[in-house]
């Protein structure tokens, strides 16, 4: 399965699950939702060597940083 049929998947069930609620921030909740563990995961793999999760990610260290201390990964 993609990772965008994967996504797809949980916002359906995340949709059923609400019922006839409405959400509000969805954007920022689910960036949430997906970044943090994407994070974690790369400084995993990478040994917490910034630098080359960085270049994994394309984002600058100083972004990266950032980030991962905004989800306290850092």
């Amino acid at each position: 399965m993609s990772l965008s049929e994967c996504v797809t998947l949980s916002l359906k069930g995340y949709f059923d699950h609400l019922g006839d609620e409405r959400p509000t921030n969805l954007f920022d909740f689910v960036m949430k939702e997906v970044e943090a563990p994407m994070l974690k995961l790369v400084m995993e793999r990478t040994s917490n060597n910034q630098s080359q999760a960085s270049e994994i990610l394309g984002l600058n260290r100083g972004t990266l940083r950032k980030k991962l201390k905004q989800y306290d990964l850092l």
